[in-house]
């Protein structure tokens, strides 16, 4: 592998990791919505993640990346609570809320945030890496 395949690599990881920051950030932004019916109540997503290979015309050139696969709904249970005077409560008095774990979502968002840095510094330490070997055909 080139070092220029390595800012295809990074670069690919800052993307499935951005898309991970947006989707972590929108769970948390809906975690405190509610609902008078569990059709309507946001579920929370997350991003599947694939290992890609670039088939090249040669083998030796194919570099591996990472591509978001999807992104699905959760499938844990949403949360119930009696409420009757609430304004969006069904026939019943229950209102549904999103099956959001705010910690759980912080955690992984300071995961995603770790991992998108930790592309960036390996896409800084491969371009040092290629100016010193221009200096050194100077």
């Amino acid at each position: 592998m080139s070092l220029f395949n390595i800012f295809d690599v990074s670069g690919s990881g800052m993307a499935a990791q951005s898309i991970r920051l947006n989707t972590t950030a929108s769970n948390i932004a809906n975690a405190d919505s509610v609902s008078s019916s569990v059709d309507k109540t946001y579920r929370a997503r997350h991003p599947i993640f694939e290992a890609e290979l670039n088939k090249a015309h040669d083998q030796q050139n194919g570099t591996k990346g990472v591509q978001v696969r999807a992104i699905v709904e959760s499938d844990k249970p949403l949360l119930k609570e009696y409420s009757p005077s609430h304004p969006m409560a069904d026939g019943d008095g229950f209102i549904y809320k999103p099956n959001v774990n705010v910690m759980e979502e912080m955690a992984d968002m300071i995961s995603a945030s770790r991992s998108y840095q930790m592309n960036v510094q390996v896409a800084d330490a491969t371009k040092t890496m290629l100016q010193q070997t221009l200096r050194m055909g100077k």
